[in-house]
């Protein structure tokens, strides 16, 4: 579990109780206050910047304390969200599953054991569980070990029917296939590293005297190198996976040591690898070969592996806008209320805790945000952070979205090179979202006279140029703003570093990190 200072989890864990216990109160109708008039004057300044003459801007701004609407352009307009999707499958979540959910993975035996010979199949079963590095699955192998197991007779089965074998969302652009961000899903998959990007593993490359090496985290063979890279005068290397293939291709040249993460072909089969080989290393042979299915009903545990809490899970999720994450709660939740570890059934339970809690706009085709087919409204967005604010995990929920400005990644996460040094900083708590000509923001902010405000930015269809400056200056300006007098002219509003490059969130595009 990561760590932060006591002073800021102190600090904010008192901004999320007063989030938290700030009433929710219906819209009160209110003379416009010269703040209020102010705030949309400059809002309107803040909209008017060229890159979005042709694009589409929607954005709402609401008192959490007296349900006014202070600021509202395009509010039920369908919008693409792009990650504030997560907003969606995240809340879903925490009310569905619980935060005390953990995805467990066993190993089983099929057969009778007589002393270290089983005489049957050994079966390894998932529930979906991110989390899982190949250390765990190793800990697995060496507890089949423990147990007393040398030889096993029949077959290894993986077993991944607790979701469905559709691994790859319905709208998902097949020039993604190969991309780690969108991993094909699967009840058994591995994690290279502590970000826990599930369905991946990172490819490393280094020059070794005239040569260039390759290096994989996990070690696995399971993936087939070809490398055609030679080492440079600089590093300008492709490492691509084929589609529909173990193959990784790299070319170009290496001077100094660069890594890509790689999405595998299909998380099953690369656990069972990974599997196997530690099975072998503890001096467990399996006859048999590695086959896919269902264990038996009279399968005995041998072995088991809990995951963290779901709770404890938001963090990387949230804060990292981890697509894979959201992917696998969305089929969880499928199983656990319809026992269908689908897409279609997961998205039923998002899309009805949605509507439940009184939001109105809603498409939803996945629950990252991957696809363009996904559609919100701004005021649709502000609805449901409205709606949760009463709900017993909202604090923990609440403190798992990106801190704006806050340097430590696993606080800030795709906010933390953003509105640094501004009112906005350690004060905005909101999820991001990009595509490419999208993006989106959408979260909760204190305003300089205390007042909790909540507001969504979505902007789509601008055609250069990242605008996120723009949801910036919102976003700082919402942190200034006071009812009874103006603040500074939108003009003169501080230009924020970008913590994200380009189109995508920052934490997609490794080894950047954001």
């Amino acid at each position: 579990m990561r760590r932060t200072s006591a002073s800021l989890v102190a600090g904010t864990l008192v901004a999320a109780l007063a989030w938290a216990s700030s009433p929710s109160s219906p819209a009160v109708a209110l003379e416009p206050s010269a703040g209020v008039a102010d705030l949309n004057q400059d809002i309107n300044k803040i909209l008017s910047d060229s890159r979005l003459t042709i694009a589409r801007a929607g954005v709402v701004v609401k008192s959490a304390a007296t349900g006014e609407e202070l600021y509202a352009t395009d509010a039920g307009k369908l919008l693409t969200p792009a990650s504030n999707t997560k907003l969606f499958t995240s809340a879903a979540a925490a009310e569905t599953l619980g935060l005390d959910y953990r995805f467990s993975t066993t190993v089983l035996s099929s057969g009778r054991k007589a002393g270290s010979l089983l005489a049957g199949d050994l079966v390894l079963r998932g529930t979906g569980d991110p989390t899982m590095l190949a250390d765990d699955y190793d800990a697995l192998a060496a507890k089949v070990a423990a147990a007393g197991v040398k030889v096993v007779t029949g077959k290894l089965v993986t077993d991944d029917t607790w979701f469905d074998s559709q691994r790859l969302g319905n709208d998902w652009s097949w020039d993604d296939e190969t991309a780690y961000y969108a991993a094909p899903i699967s009840a058994l998959t591995a994690s290279p590293d502590r970000d826990y990007d599930a369905g991946s593993v990172i490819v490393s490359v280094a020059a070794d005297g005239d040569k260039v090496k390759v290096s994989t985290t996990p070690e696995t063979g399971y993936l087939k190198i070809v490398n055609k890279a030679t080492v440079g005068s600089e590093t300008d290397v492709l490492i691509e996976r084929q589609h529909n293939s173990r193959t990784v291709v790299i070319t170009g040249t290496v001077k100094d040591p660069y890594q890509e993460w790689v999405a595998v072909d299909d998380p099953t089969a690369y656990v069972a690898s990974l599997f196997r080989t530690s099975l072998t290393k503890h001096g467990v042979k399996v006859l048999g070969p590695t086959v896919t299915g269902a264990a038996p009903a009279e399968a005995k545990e041998l072995a088991g592996h809990q995951s963290m809490t779901l709770g404890e899970l938001l963090v990387p999720f949230l804060k990292l806008s981890n697509n894979i994450h959201a992917e696998i709660l969305t089929k969880a939740m499928g199983r656990k209320v319809a026992n269908q570890g689908t897409w279609s059934a997961g998205l039923k339970v998002s899309t009805d805790f949605a509507k439940a809690n009184g939001v109105q706009v809603i498409n939803m085709r996945d629950g990252s945000g991957l696809s363009r087919r996904d559609g919100f409204s701004p005021g649709s967005i502000v609805q449901l952070l409205t709606a949760v604010r009463s709900k017993p995990w909202f604090t923990t929920w609440y403190e798992s979205l990106p801190i704006a400005g806050n340097a430590e990644r696993f606080v800030g996460g795709t906010l933390r090179s953003r509105m640094r040094n501004t009112p906005a900083a350690n004060n905005v708590h909101a999820k991001t979202g990009s595509l490419t000509g999208v993006t989106s923001l959408s979260g909760y902010v204190t305003s300089a006279e205390g007042e909790p405000l909540i507001f969504s930015i979505m902007l789509n269809q601008y055609l250069s140029g990242s605008p996120k400056d723009i949801e910036d200056k919102i976003a700082i300006r919402l942190a200034q703003f006071t009812r009874a007098t103006a603040t500074a002219d939108a003009t003169q509003l501080r230009a924020t570093e970008q913590g994200e490059a380009g189109d995508l969130e920052c934490s997609w595009l490794k080894p950047v990190q954001c």
